[in-house]
């Protein structure tokens, strides 16, 4: 069973932020176990996207980690604008 990260980090993101056309999410780099993400917003949404404190992007990480343990791989999401 394959998870989509790139896919799923879109949905999760797209709804958070008030430029949707603008969120970009690609797979850096991928192997056996680890996998590079980066997530590019406008950056106007940025504040969104990390919450206060960063709360929302822990948030995001978290759902990303649990989808990555299930298939035995680690994640590392970058957040960054254009």
């Amino acid at each position: 069973m394959a998870v989509d990260f790139a896919k799923l980090i879109k949905q999760i993101v797209t709804p958070l932020v008030v430029s949707p056309d603008d969120v970009s999410v690609k797979v850096l780099s991928e192997d056996d176990q680890i996998v590079h993400i980066q997530l590019l917003v406008n950056e106007q949404d940025l504040g969104r996207v990390i919450g206060k404190g960063g709360k929302i992007a822990t948030a995001i990480r978290t759902i990303v980690y649990a989808g990555a343990s299930k298939v035995g791989k680690r994640v590392h999401l970058h957040i960054d604008t254009y």
